[in-house]
């Protein structure tokens, strides 16, 4: 008969405004950056999609370049769609990115007309569909001038081929000026993606206020910091950890510092006496922020996802909780 999703799978999450946009997102998000390339186990993919869908995650983000090889992990999202998702696609939220390194020559990345219009085009392809949801500029383009990019995204909705836009690893300044020029040409932003975490904090002092200011939304990559803010490092590198597989360049040796882990080891006593494990209290400490409206997890099993959604069952900390934190945070 196929697959039937569980009929109360939106009872098990919470779903918040992406800014004053028509959408609600998932508190927690599935992000298929690693575990869905074509070296991954496929039956494995389709259980953690299955999986997430079942326990009320309805967002999947991609971009063009996941892999590897960039670009399987959008085919692979297409495969599972076809699978099992045909009659659903309507209740799920699909996002994918342009801006990195895609394919040779001089329009394979940043933010021209050029690379946008047709990565996205790729990028339907390979996943089958005839729009995206939410379409990001994975990058700025320090060449291009910004007019021509938001001109591109703005082109890409008009043409039915995105329903929203958003932006991804910009700083105030770039954003501030995206959004007006957004404006002007009508076409709203809504969202944007940013690396934030206990140990990365970056957007507090330079994002956060600007997104509630333009009543838009922010959803957090990397919240558990590779894996960091997991019980996974806090005894040294595991062989089935991100930094023991070789194609994964954004966790090294050197992050995991006696600094660090010293931290990691204090915060895991404090999620220990809230009745949570490490990860699950860095969850739900991202999401406390006013103008982040999901955070966007990873996984490997399925295992991973069920008890990061078991996280939103304590949301709430105390002023001490707090204090203690943010001591060890400094």
């Amino acid at each position: 008969m196929g697959y039937i999703p569980n009929e109360k799978r939106y009872n098990s999450i919470t779903y918040n405004r992406c800014g004053n946009s028509g959408i609600k997102l998932p508190a927690i998000s599935l992000g298929l950056w690693n575990n869905f390339g074509a070296e991954d186990v496929f039956e494995n993919q389709r259980k953690m999609v299955r999986r997430a869908f079942d326990l009320g995650i309805t967002h999947f983000d991609l971009a063009n370049n996941y892999g590897p090889p960039p670009g399987s992990a959008e085919e692979n999202l297409g495969r599972i769609l076809k699978k099992d998702f045909a009659f659903y696609r309507d209740e799920m939220i699909i996002s994918t990115k342009a801006g990195f390194d895609m394919w040779d020559g001089p329009y394979g990345n940043w933010g021209s007309k050029k690379h946008l219009v047709s990565s996205l085009d790729q990028s339907l392809k390979r996943m089958n569909l005839d729009y995206v949801d939410i379409f990001y500029h994975h990058r700025p383009d320090p060449e291009t001038p910004l007019e021509e990019t938001m001109g591109a995204l703005d082109h890409l909705v008009r043409q039915g081929k995105a329903l929203y836009v958003g932006l991804s690893n910009y700083r105030e300044k770039d954003t501030k000026k995206a959004i007006d020029i957004l404006k002007q040409q009508g076409t709203p932003f809504i969202i944007h993606q940013a690396a934030y975490s206990m140990l990365n904090r970056w957007i507090e002092e330079d994002l956060t206020d600007l997104l509630e200011k333009e009543e838009a939304g922010c959803i957090a990559y990397v919240p558990l910091a590779q894996g960091l803010l997991t019980n996974k490092y806090l005894d040294g590198i595991p062989s089935d950890s991100r930094v023991a597989k070789q194609y994964i360049q954004s966790l090294n040796e050197k992050d995991i510092s006696p600094e660090v882990i010293g931290k990691v080891q204090k915060l895991n006593k404090i999620a220990n006496e809230r009745g949570q494990s490490l990860a699950q209290m860095a969850l739900v400490w991202v999401l406390r922020k006013k103008s982040v409206v999901s955070v966007l997890i990873g996984a490997s099993k399925v295992g991973q996802i069920e008890e990061n959604v078991e996280a939103l069952k304590n949301t709430n900390f105390s002023e001490e909780e707090l204090q203690q934190i943010e001591k060890i945070l400094k």
